[in-house]
């Protein structure tokens, strides 16, 4: 059994492990090419505009 502040402590820890090791595969893959999103949403068909004449459900 641990406390429920161990338990949080335990949780954050394990939540910064993921951040860290996130960090360390994306410098390890970095090629430094960088895409706009303009480039994007091009890829996908679509511009700002588009997207932006979208009706939201809400």
């Amino acid at each position: 059994m641990v406390s429920i502040r161990r338990l949080n402590e335990l949780e954050a820890a394990a939540a910064d492990l993921r951040d860290l090791a996130l960090v360390l595969a994306r410098s390890a893959t970095d090629t430094g090419e960088r895409v706009s999103l303009d480039e994007v949403l091009a890829a996908f068909g679509h511009t700002r505009e588009s997207l932006a004449a979208i009706q939201d459900d809400e």
